[in-house]
């Protein structure tokens, strides 16, 4: 337990530790905590042609983040502040590139790599303005959690709940921290260079709950000089009896170039179902999406994931002309007495890809994780997936990773 001296040096170090309620609330609600992520990936080409039979690595990533509470003010002000890090264990420049560590100019990976995240926050009512460090879970821009550290953006985003069943979403960001980088650069399109970067996104959008069984989105992007998206998205929960439960989910993306156009022409249209039938610990899944126009589905830098698409997975299903479907299986073992224990199974394909040629790609993808419910290593994570990918003109490939999580509670 630490007391309120440690709490006060640990806000002094950005400069705010005095006394009174008005700084209460900001020490008291305050969080100090480490996250310790033990990360393993490795991935085994089966093509004859492939330019490395094997990369993968293990590192050991830090998480280091203090989340104050709000000053007891008209206006509430807030702090968050950290900083990440990651110390490669094994794998070297045989196996490099592997999607996690960053690549010196040799080809080898870095050692070890870190970055520093800073955010101020004001919160009025049911309204809150967030400047510094994103971590944004929307439909026109997401974070990836899946490798060592995560991605991160840069800018301002306000966000109000003042009416009911209603959210209301704005920003701007100015700047992305990929998953295998220590800095900061510009947002671009994944596949162009830093010489074709937007000076910002700008975003908004709203979503309300028409029923506690119906709620609808829609959101506006502009990435400048390159695109103009718009995201209309539906998702719905019909009570069959039985105990079943079919929860459908539509998404919708139309994306063209806007400006100066510096991505060159940007023609896609995406559409999606997913149906989920549900009883007790068992879900069935079943999706389909098409890529309509002539180009793939625009996605960030850094390949910064698109998750809101329906068939969003390692391989992406983003290709001109895509047709693809999954279908799915969940099993939470809760259901058995066993809470913390889960597993997921997919197989997803696409078809009639246009890239000058007509492909075809598969991918099946099972995961396997528990989170320690009780007992002194309550909240204690490990996760096993499990990805087999072919593509005809390109690559197959057997891909695992396990993950180890462990968050210390300082305060």
């Amino acid at each position: 337990m630490f007391d309120s001296r440690f709490k006060c040096a640990v806000a002094a170090t950005v400069g705010f530790c005095a006394s009174g309620t008005a700084q209460a609330q900001f020490f008291d609600d305050s969080h100090l905590t480490l996250g310790l992520r033990n990360f393993y990936v490795d991935r085994d080409f089966k093509q004859a042609d492939a330019p490395k039979s094997r990369t993968g690595s293990w590192s050991q990533g830090f998480d280091l983040q203090f989340k104050s509470g709000y000053t007891d003010t008209p206006i509430q002000f807030g702090l968050d502040l950290g900083t990440d890090f990651a110390y490669r264990l094994d794998g070297g420049k045989g196996r490099s590139p592997d999607g996690v560590l960053p690549v010196e100019t040799d080809g080898s990976p870095v050692r070890d790599y870190g970055r520093a995240n800073v955010a101020a926050k004001l919160r009025y009512s049911k309204t809150e303005l967030r400047i510094g460090d994103q971590q944004p879970n929307l439909p026109v821009v997401s974070y990836d959690p899946t490798r060592q550290l995560i991605t991160r953006y840069q800018g301002a985003v306000l966000e109000s709940r003042e009416v009911k069943d209603l959210t209301l979403t704005a920003g701007r960001l100015w700047g992305i921290t990929g998953r295998e980088s220590s800095n900061s650069e510009e947002l671009y399109l994944w596949g162009d260079t830093p010489a074709q970067s937007s000076d910002g996104l700008n975003f908004a959008g709203a979503t309300y709950a028409f029923t506690p069984q119906l709620s609808g989105s829609y959101f506006y992007a502009q990435l400048e000089d390159i695109y103009r998206q718009h995201y209309l998205g539906l998702a719905h929960k019909m009570p069959l009896g039985g105990g079943f439960t079919l929860k459908t989910d539509v998404r919708y993306y139309n994306t063209e170039e806007e400006g100066k156009a510096l991505s060159g022409r940007v023609d896609n249209r995406t559409y999606g179902v997913m149906f989920s039938l549900n009883k007790g610990g068992h879900t069935f899944g079943a999706g389909y999406q098409r890529m309509l126009g002539l180009d793939t589905f625009p996605t960030f830098n850094d390949y910064a994931p698109a998750p809101y698409l329906i068939n969003w997975s390692a391989l992406g299903f983003v290709k001109p002309g895509e047709r693809s479907w999954q279908v799915r299986y969940d099993y939470d073992f809760a259901a058995l007495g066993v809470p913390g224990l889960k597993w997921m199974a997919r197989w997803m394909e696409g078809n009639d890809i246009n890239l000058g040629r007509q492909s075809h790609e598969t991918e099946r993808t099972s995961i396997l994780s528990y989170v320690v419910q009780s007992g002194a290593l309550k909240g204690f994570g490990a996760n096993w997936m499990n990805i087999g990918v072919s593509t005809r003109e390109s690559s197959r490939y057997e891909e695992n990773r396990l993950a180890l999580t462990y968050t210390v509670n300082f305060w």
